[in-house]
């Protein structure tokens, strides 16, 4: 028997993205010709890669403080940059065979620290797939995780700033879904080589910029509003939404969520397009234009926390309750 989950929002209906991707082809076919990849994303891996191991080198003789402020203020847009081509990878976007998207993702995690982007494949696929099935979905927080957090600014901003810790500890929840294989293993021992190496020839404070970049890149910070943006309830009952702000050209289009939930196969590049094309499906849409506006509205307003996510059952697990 499913184990209720309590407090978050709940949905009978299905998930919203596969009958208007239905919806889209029928009134728009010619959108099927941006379904392709692009490789040319490589490039971008291989400048941003070397970019984030030069500046750890560079700050490795400089002090912590100056580190942790150039994280904050370039390195956090460039891990961040880097998670989004690992996304770009998990679905295949950037070449024609998964193995070489899989070699692409573990370059993308050198500059990380620490080792995420075959585990990140595993999830978020199914984060399509299972868009708010608690048993299934990743992206949604333990419910002892909101429960801890509450709606606090202290309790929210906390959450924020060790969003990868908390993340990390979301696995023994799930169902089906492979946590350990030969890609991870290798996925692990490439990153910590990788990280030992770097400590023995430059230091500490170069592995520390690193971490520090990633910390920033996906919490308190900007950046961070991303992972509320996509799918906390901050307009209900909308449950995707997408951003159209400035940032998204760091963030390689990475704010056009209900486009790419719509259609996963469509390269960042083409995302724009697919807005462009059908916008009767999307101008109708709540959407954000400010990361840093959404960052204080998460922090400050506390009829928003944790629990402010859709959940749904998949027919095959049965019923979820709530309150």
């Amino acid at each position: 028997m499913i184990k209720p989950v309590l407090g978050f929002k709940f949905s009978d209906q299905p998930e919203p993205h596969k009958e208007r991707t239905r919806e889209i082809l029928k009134s728009h076919p010619e959108v099927r010709e941006l379904i392709t990849r692009n490789p040319k994303s490589m490039l971008i891996i291989l400048g941003v890669v070397v970019l984030q191991i030069s500046l750890a080198i560079i700050l490795s003789a400089e002090p912590l403080w100056l580190a942790l402020i150039v994280a904050y203020l370039i390195g956090a847009f460039a891990n961040h940059t880097l998670f989004v081509l690992i996304h770009e990878c998990a679905h295949n976007l950037i070449f024609k065979n998964k193995t070489s998207n899989k070699i692409a993702s573990i370059i993308c995690d050198l500059p990380m620290g620490i080792p995420t982007a075959i585990s990140f494949r595993s999830y978020h696929l199914k984060h399509h797939s299972f868009q708010g099935n608690y048993y299934l979905d990743a992206d949604l927080a333990s419910e002892w995780e909101a429960k801890i957090i509450g709606n606090s600014f202290i309790g929210k901003a906390f959450w924020l700033l060790f969003f990868p810790v908390f993340q990390a500890l979301r696995p023994p929840r799930l169902r089906s879904i492979e946590f350990m294989n030969k890609w991870t293993i290798l996925n692990w021992i490439v990153v910590f080589i990788f990280d030992v190496l770097l400590v023995y020839f430059f230091g500490w404070i170069s592995i520390l910029y690193l971490i520090a970049s990633l910390t920033f890149s996906i919490g308190l910070h900007p950046l961070g509003a991303r992972w509320i943006q996509e799918h906390y309830l901050t307009y209900p009952p909308q449950e995707t939404y997408s951003y159209y702000g400035p940032l998204n050209t760091v963030a390689l289009n990475v704010g056009f969520h209900n486009e790419h939930h719509d259609f996963p196969s469509i390269p960042w590049n083409n995302l724009p397009k697919l807005k462009k094309s059908a916008p009767e499906f999307y101008n109708n849409l709540i959407s954000h234009n400010s990361w840093t506006k959404l960052l204080f509205k998460f922090l400050f307003d506390r009829n928003l926390s944790l629990y402010s996510r859709m959940l749904r059952a998949d027919k095959a697990e049965g019923a979820i309750t709530t309150k």
